[in-house]
């Protein structure tokens, strides 16, 4: 990396995080947590963007460098051939089940009944690969047959795929363009979890009524290895954000949220915050009825990006006093308004809820695909113009931040423990025990991750 282009980097940085942090700044940051547009006007069909790493990486990088302007941005896409090898019931592919222009697709259903709770409380991990797994990734259907054992054996080297084209990926845009991520790992509410993957709309809905007791527990079950998850993707320098994107509070009410939502949702952000990190939150849909909780979370800790359905004027004063809120601008506007329409709108909102800083402008938690190239320009160039504080230089990138003292989080989780395999096979260990622990107990986690996390 040049010395010009690590320059850039680091005022793009330094000035997300200042605004994150609530912390003066030379200007309004753009930094966008997705960015669909950036995908749609790349000349590529969603189908050869998340089959071709290469086109991946290169789109990304042409688009840093036409808008260099664009302080963070992240196409939120996954590689696709590890759908394929396990055949993921829960993804409909561009290009597979979709057609390659197409957006990917969730597919919930009820795919952990409602009589089953107490086996996934009990024992997470032996339900998923006995009960829920079969149900989910349809080569996995037929347990116990070489076609089942090579997918998962296929699945495995994928996930070590996965993990160097997304750092070929950051590394690229780095280097190349100066341009950092905005963010880095996930996690996901429990409540959300549950109802996503496991339960389904539908059957958390009645399940809150039905059975109140076995939601809170399998959320506090959930919580456990999203911690673990969010410890073993998240940025080790703790300079980027986590992010969670939030699905099912904008249908709940603030009874509801405050029992099965917020208590478990609380204690996973909160013991991360306290390690040190923070995080870039989602809020989907109407969050006003909860958003007051978002002050509960230390000053500057949480950026949140509010969806078109919510006021952001009202966050502004509601909560956007104690965190950095982004958006603002309407869908509508963006695809079918005119450049003048968005220049007056992001003027608007430069002089009244990012006045003194704390906002970042956005679609509804992103830049929709179908977004007109002019309107974007306008939208940049009128943060130019009248989304600046100061003329001088935006602040450096800081370090990791300490935490507020020790935090402990759950023991990773292992099928079988170092002790079973070493006593089962009768090993004494003449050599340094402790050198081929290390590795069993490494892979281990890696494969009880993997298992938690389909």
């Amino acid at each position: 990396m040049s010395n010009e282009v690590k320059e850039l980097y680091n005022q793009r940085l330094g000035r997300y995080q200042a605004a994150i942090a609530l912390e003066p700044t030379d200007r309004v940051p753009l930094a966008f947590a997705t960015n669909y547009f950036a995908e749609k006007i790349s000349g590529y069909t969603y189908q050869q963007i998340m089959y071709d790493p290469q086109i991946w990486a290169q789109m990304e990088v042409d688009f840093a460098k036409k808008y260099p302007e664009v302080d963070t941005f992240r196409t939120n896409i996954s590689w696709a051939p590890p759908w394929d090898i396990t055949n993921h019931r829960l993804w409909k592919v561009p290009g597979r089940d979709l057609p390659p222009t197409s957006l990917q697709q969730f597919n919930e259903q009820e795919w952990m009944k409602a009589d089953e709770y107490r086996m996934f409380i009990e024992d997470p991990a032996g339900y998923r690969m006995n009960v829920y797994l079969p149900r989910i990734l349809g080569e996995f259907s037929e347990r116990g047959s070489t076609r089942s054992y090579v997918a998962f054996l296929k699945s495995g080297i994928a996930m070590g795929m996965v993990a160097a084209i997304n750092r070929e990926r950051v590394t690229r845009l780095k280097n190349e363009a100066g341009m950092p991520v905005p963010v880095m790992g996930g996690f996901t509410a429990p409540f959300d979890f549950l109802s996503d993957a496991y339960r389904g709309f539908n059957g958390i809905m009645r399940d809150m009524f039905r059975q109140p007791d076995n939601v809170l527990e399998a959320c506090e079950v959930i919580l456990e290895f999203q911690l673990t998850r969010a410890l073993a993707t998240a940025d080790p320098q703790k300079q980027l954000p986590i992010f969670i994107a939030t699905h099912k509070p904008c249908f709940l009410s603030p009874k509801q949220f405050d029992t099965f939502y917020w208590p478990t949702f609380k204690k996973g952000v909160m013991k991360l915050i306290e390690a040190g990190y923070k995080f870039r939150v989602f809020l989907e849909g109407n969050w006003g009825p909860h958003w007051h909780h978002m002050a509960e979370f230390p000053k500057g800790t949480v950026l949140c990006d509010i969806d078109n359905e919510a006021d952001i004027f009202k966050a502004k004063s509601d909560f956007g006093f104690q965190q950095c809120i982004t958006g603002g601008i309407p869908t509508d506007m963006l695809i079918l308004g005119s450049p003048e329409e968005v220049r007056e709108r992001v003027k608007l909102l430069c002089e009244t809820v990012g006045k003194d800083g704390g906002w970042i402008p956005n679609g509804p938690g992103h830049i929709p695909q179908d977004t007109r190239p002019e309107n974007f320009r306008a939208l940049i160039d009128a943060v130019m113009e009248y989304g600046r504080y100061h003329d001088g230089p935006p602040p450096a990138p800081k370090t990791a931040p300490a935490g507020t003292g020790y935090v402990k989080f759950p023991e990773a989780g292992v099928v079988t423990p170092w002790e079973v395999i070493k006593a089962e096979n009768g090993w004494t260990i003449p050599g340094d025990e402790q050198l081929i622990k290390q590795w069993w107990d490494r892979f281990e986690r890696m494969a009880y991750s993997w298992l938690l996390s389909q």
